[in-house]
């Protein structure tokens, strides 16, 4: 099966004519697919690190041997982490759009081991802030690129549970930060054990490196910047690692085939696709992005903070909590995913947010109370966050994949951008403010906003939802490029 290049149009430029949408489409599950989540999901597993380190040793930071922050400076440097990842998430977006999704890989993990190193060196807050700043830069990065390369290359009928699941691997990295700083903060003095914690994170992304390099570029990225051949190339090699040279003629026919003419996309065809053509979705992204990002940086940035204010947990039991918590996190997205490519994004996307945020306000009702303690209250979040979790990365689900082609990166970033600023940027340092009032009235009023802002955006997703289930890229949102091309983008060829 090859590409074919057409006449030029009424443009000048040549058409692209290619089958190579549907035959990632049509390949079985592999050792390729294996790899590819594996070397990708490490984003997600050292942001969850990164988080939860800071959150386990957060009332740590706050000894004589240590940084000495307060609670205030605690949640603050949780805002200008997310700060970084906002500009990050702009920069590296565009230039993901524009230099391809492998190229930044490199980049941006290298930015990150930079961070993380600099960070376990450093020796008050405006150090500790700044180098949690770079870190956050890199991490915002890397989110528009991996999401970008796992939709465009992952089969359209698991494409939901596999982008939950890499989307979820952010617990596996809380789990981990969390064991770690169990065991470094109980075995290893103050002053050493809080930078050994930070310094983890650096050896897995030097790690990660290596597994990257087997990762190819997205063949429909090159499409629509006319590298057809190139394109080509690397499907055939996707091919031969799923199924083996032999066995690729074994593989059911391709007929559907879709027509590209490479095209320069500005921000005036971006804002126009954004705010006119796509404007439901848009509005749909936004909240479904915003309502987790309040909730989740409310409480993963603040809730070691509730356990050593209001429950008077040591500061080296903490990580102990984060572990549990960690676990329910993952296994939300992990047990149902699968329901999102069976039961439908509208009908899933909706329960999730709704349950979580029906089950935060019978939670906050007892914490007000007095009913709960240490333990308890953390499996109730537990059993919370199994269906927030999942809900969560629903949403980055849906911005990934209700866009074109060509401004895929940039709008996760976007979308990740304007939801975060909107639910999230303020969200730790509004909690370590509630939490420094001692007053359990008042820390409740925060989380119930959260709890609001999910039920929200379970209404949302019952209107404005796209049931983009088990369907092509192609089919959920045309490319921008295939634009004038023809009247139907995806034809029957026989070649």
């Amino acid at each position: 099966m090859t590409d074919s290049t057409n006449p030029p149009g009424k443009s000048g430029q040549s058409i692209i004519e290619s089958d190579i949408p549907a035959r990632l489409d049509r390949l079985p599950w592999s050792r390729f697919h294996w790899l590819l989540v594996i070397a990708l999901g490490v984003t997600w597993i050292l942001d969850g690190l990164e988080v939860t380190v800071v959150g386990s040793i957060g009332p740590m930071l706050k000894h004589p041997d240590t940084l000495r922050l307060t609670d205030r400076e605690v949640g603050l440097a949780g805002t200008v982490y997310l700060a970084g990842a906002l500009i990050g998430a702009l920069v590296f977006g565009h230039l993901t759009d524009r230099l391809g999704r492998k190229r930044l890989f490199t980049v941006t993990l290298g930015v990150y081991m930079v961070g993380a190193t600099l960070t376990a060196l450093s020796w008050d807050f405006w150090t500790f802030a700044l180098f949690r700043f770079v870190t956050g830069l890199a991490i915002g990065g890397e989110y528009s690129a991996i999401n970008s390369a796992i939709d465009e290359l992952i089969p359209a009928r698991v494409r939901g549970r596999v982008d939950l699941i890499v989307n979820g691997s952010f617990w596996i990295g809380a789990a981990a930060g969390a064991l770690a700083s169990l065991v470094l903060l109980d075995h290893l003095p103050e002053w050493l054990g809080w930078r050994l914690a930070f310094g983890l994170g650096a050896l897995v992304g030097l790690a990660m490196v290596l597994a990257r390099r087997y990762v190819p570029e997205s063949p429909r990225w090159l499409l629509i910047h006319g590298r057809s051949e190139e394109a080509q190339h690397i499907m055939d090699h996707i091919e031969e690692m799923a199924v083996g040279k032999d066995g690729v003629s074994s593989l059911p026919p391709v007929h559907q085939r879709v027509r590209f003419r490479p095209v320069s996309i500005g921000f005036g065809t971006i804002a126009h696709t954004l705010l006119v053509r796509y404007r439901s979705r848009a509005l749909l992204g936004l909240v479904l992005i915003a309502s987790q990002a309040f909730f989740y940086n409310g409480i993963t940035f603040t809730y070691p903070l509730v356990l050593d204010r209001f429950f008077h947990v040591p500061a080296q039991k903490v990580p102990g909590y984060a572990l549990w918590f960690a676990a329910g996190n993952f296994l939300g997205p992990l047990l149902l995913g699968h329901f999102f490519d069976t039961f439908g994004r509208r009908i899933m996307i909706g329960a999730t947010y709704g349950l979580s945020g029906l089950l935060i306000v019978g939670i906050e009702a007892m914490f007000v109370a007095g009913w709960l303690t240490a333990d308890s209250q953390t499996w109730l979040w537990v059993g919370t966050c199994f269906f927030a979790s999942a809900a969560a990365s629903a949403g980055y689900l849906t911005v990934s994949e209700v866009f074109p082609l060509e401004m895929r990166a940039l709008v996760i970033s976007l979308f990740y951008v304007l939801g975060t600023a909107v639910g999230g940027l303020l969200a730790p340092a509004l909690f370590g403010a509630l939490i420094e009032t001692e007053r359990a009235g008042f820390i409740a009023v925060g989380y119930l906003i959260g709890a609001g802002l999910m039920m929200a955006a379970a209404a949302t997703e019952f209107f404005l939802g796209v049931d983009s289930e088990r369907k092509s890229l192609e089919d959920v949102a045309s490319p921008l490029s295939t634009e004038g091309v023809g009247e139907d983008t995806l034809s029957e060829s026989a070649a």
